[in-house]
């Protein structure tokens, strides 16, 4: 029943002191004015403005409302211009969930670098070690999922990042120490060592050793990569990571680095929904991320 523009009315008339002032700052016509002031107090059923004083006043009725136009215009004012900056790909939100533990390392400085250029963009970040991430993407809790798994989802499409290599790490003192290269039988005896995840995000499992049938002795888990690197060392296990996550702990006394077969090399994706992925700051994450990948990662290459 009560309109924007009847809002607008009552506050320039506040304003301006008079039908006539309040018509200018609107740009009607004060016939026009008085048109639409009768048709709301007609709706209404009670007047908004006393004719008899010189000027005309508003009634306690009419005050009401403006008390109403101050609350509400501004705030309509503020979505209105908010909805243009997000039609223009320039405000909105991006919830990012990373399916791997080691991405931290090259994750974090994508993002600071992203917040400072997209300042207008409600950023996120979660670790989906705990929950299905894609399925959660497909629903619209999340914008992005940083994946080495992507599933084939219809409402999803996945941008390659970079391709990596995933290695093991031995202890130097332990039967695979002097090992290059390791087979998936040579971990049949071996304790392995994992993020705790479920195997079936765990590429040591799904690229190496599910596709041969073998099962570690036994498996351990860990929540941080160094945490992981500090028991191979010493003799309690191997781990399967990427070659970059291993990067710094090279020269690690104790520690020992080994392909798996003949290399297994796993693409990092990152799935978006269908229909956001042309949306400017989806892209702009997307392209600082893979910049940001190629300028602090070691041993990775282009995906394909």
């Amino acid at each position: 029943m009560i309109e924007l523009r009847h809002l607008e009315t009552l506050l320039a008339i506040r304003d301006g002191g008079s039908l006539q002032e309040a018509a200018e700052r609107l740009h009607l016509t004060q016939s026009a004015l008085s048109h639409q002031l009768r048709d709301l107090e007609v709706r209404l059923k009670t007047p908004l403005l006393n004719r008899r004083t010189r000027p005309a006043r508003l009634t306690t009725a009419g005050l009401r409302l403006v008390a109403l136009a101050e609350d509400v215009l501004p705030r309509v004012r503020a979505a209105e211009q908010e909805l243009r900056r997000l039609a223009a790909g320039r405000a909105g939100r991006l919830h990012v969930a990373i399916d791997c533990h080691s991405c931290f390392q090259w994750l974090m400085p994508t993002l600071d670098t992203f917040r400072k250029d997209w300042p207008e963009v409600s950023l996120d970040l979660t670790a989906a070690f705990s929950f299905a991430p894609l399925p959660a993407l497909a629903r619209g809790d999340l914008d992005v999922v940083i994946t080495s798994d992507p599933e084939p989802l219809e409402s999803v499409d996945y941008t390659p990042l970079f391709a990596y290599e995933l290695v093991l790490a031995v202890a130097s003192q332990g039967p695979l120490g002097a090992a290059g290269r390791v087979l998936p039988e040579d971990l049949a005896d071996q304790v392995l060592i994992t993020y705790p995840v479920d195997r079936s995000r765990l590429d040591v499992y799904t690229a190496f050793l599910d596709p041969a049938g073998v099962e570690p002795a036994a498996v351990r888990t860990a929540e941080l990569t160094p945490m992981i690197v500090q028991l191979v060392a010493s003799g309690r296990g191997v781990a399967a990571l990427p070659s970059w996550a291993l990067e710094e702990y090279r020269n690690l006394p104790g520690l020992r680095i080994c392909r798996l077969g003949s290399g297994i090399w796993r693409t990092l994706q990152a799935g978006v929904r269908a229909e956001d992925v042309e949306t400017p700051y989806i892209q702009a994450f997307l392209e600082q991320a893979r910049r940001t990948c190629f300028e602090t990662l070691p041993g990775i290459r282009a995906p394909g």
